[in-house]
């Protein structure tokens, strides 16, 4: 699932310092002769491929980077000081081209990869760097070369983090739109949402992360039934998997059918996909007369994944314990009331901020 983060900033290198021009004034010394310092160079703005950066959404927010200029010199043959570069963390993957001309500059694969992508300028020289035996009193000094100012364009393929799946009116688009700042189309029909639509999240602590509501899925999508094939490899692109249920259409009778259905398209389509990381979620429970449904699916649940745990431990011969570790966690929110959203975000971003990232091709 490619989507594209993007964001167009002006950076600016420091200017040179000016060269000094100086001459020594001491007692006793009766040709002192010149000894105006050079000036110190410019600050450049330097990329950095950062691991733990998943999105470019900071730069969005600072326009223009600037880094600081050098100090002129000093009598005496003192240097000016050189300005410290100016550091730019960048997700791995990112594209950064000349947003002006569309030329491809650099193309941020690996991690810790720095490029100079706008060099400070050098310092002038002082007069002293000009003193010769037939010019023993140069009186002139280089001023400092200028900086650079480029504006550039960045862009970031994204893989969404996250991967909602579900039914058809599960409540996808509206936990994506109440969690993120995206505003996917919602009504009360099957496949309201035709396209994958990416929202970003900001959780309180970690970097955000990019959540993706995936199209409704039905019986006989791994066949191309529905949205079909091209809704599974959507979901096999994705990191962890929200799986999202209606808690109001719950059977007691039988609470896991909407749950095995999703699962058994997954895994007919691939074993990447019966593997990958799921988050049960419970919707909609400001509905009333929900909490039995849910204490139902939750009991069946639980006893379902605890007799997996207990047959694969017994088959490699090893004890098993029931413990609060070894039982599922079962969120229950209310996407349009917010009700365990944000319980819901604080654990998918420690989830997620424990992941390497890709670099999306």
């Amino acid at each position: 699932m490619k989507f594209i983060d993007e964001a167009i900033i002006t950076v600016r290198s420091g200017n040179g310092g000016a060269g000094c021009v100086s001459f020594r004034r001491e007692k006793f010394i009766e040709w002192g002769g010149p000894d105006g310092g050079d000036g110190g160079d410019g600050g450049s703005v330097i990329l950095r491929a950062d691991q733990g950066k998943r999105t470019l959404v900071d730069l969005r927010r600072q326009k223009i980077i600037t880094a600081s200029n050098g100090t002129s010199g000093q009598g005496r043959q003192r240097h000016g000081k050189n300005a410290p570069d100016q550091i730019i963390d960048v997700p791995p993957g990112t594209i950064v081209t000349n947003a002006d001309t569309g030329e491809l500059i650099v193309d941020m694969t690996q991690s810790d990869q720095q490029y100079v992508i706008a060099q400070g300028g050098m310092g002038g020289r002082g007069n002293k760097r000009f003193a010769t035996s037939t010019n023993r009193a140069p009186r002139h000094a280089q001023p400092g070369i200028s900086g650079i100012e480029l504006r550039l364009k960045l862009e970031l393929k994204l893989l969404a983090d996250v991967g909602i799946v579900g039914l058809p009116n599960a409540g996808k688009s509206t936990l994506v739109s109440s969690i993120s700042s995206a505003r996917p189309k919602i009504a009360d029909y099957p496949f309201t949402t035709l396209n994958p639509s990416l929202g970003m999240v900001q959780p309180e602590f970690g970097e955000p992360f990019a959540v993706a509501d995936i199209p409704g899925l039905i019986e006989g999508a791994h066949d191309g039934t529905g949205l079909g094939i091209q809704f599974l490899k959507h979901v096999e692109r994705t990191g962890i998997l929200i799986h999202l249920i209606d808690a109001s259409e719950i059977n007691p009778e039988s609470p896991l059918n909407a749950l095995n259905l999703i699962n058994r398209e997954l895994a007919l389509y691939s074993d990447t996909l019966a593997r990958k990381e799921q988050v049960i979620v419970l919707n909609k429970v400001d509905i009333t007369e929900t909490d039995s449904k849910v204490l139902a699916f939750k009991d069946a649940y639980i006893k379902e994944i605890v007799n997996k745990n207990r047959e694969l431990f017994l088959d490699k011969g090893l004890p098993f314990e029931i413990t609060d570790k070894s039982l599922p966690q079962i969120f229950t929110i209310s996407a349009a009331t917010g009700k365990g959203t944000q319980e819901l975000i604080a654990f998918l971003a420690q989830k997620i901020n424990k992941q390497p990232i890709s670099i999306n091709e």
